[in-house]
């Protein structure tokens, strides 16, 4: 993710295309405020995920699962083939909020 940096006057005169950048293009947007702290515009769903990642790695031991899980996927171990169908029905009920079943082992 890249970040654009602008003013307040500047991001609110460029509101609708500062939006559709950080859309499109996964951008971020620094909005500078005189005498006040910089806020950040950024993607919901990019909120989202981090929200998500920083709640899995909260947990120690989970962190140390989940560096584990993709140091095996880059090293090409324990990798199964699940089909596309199941792979895109298992995103939309993560999408959703709902819980996942575990797949039997």
């Amino acid at each position: 993710m890249s970040t654009i940096a602008t003013s307040y006057t500047q991001a609110r005169a460029q509101l609708a295309s500062l939006c559709d950048e950080v859309i499109d293009n996964r951008e971020a947007v620094i909005i500078r405020r005189r005498g006040k702290q910089d806020v950040a515009l950024i993607a919901a769903a990019e909120l989202r995920s981090l929200i998500e990642t920083l709640h899995l790695a909260a947990s120690p031991a989970n962190a140390r699962r989940l560096t584990r899980a993709l140091r095996d996927a880059k090293a090409g171990r324990n990798m199964s083939r699940v089909p596309s169908a199941q792979l895109r029905t298992l995103a939309g009920t993560i999408a959703k909020g709902r819980p996942v079943a575990r797949a039997k082992p």
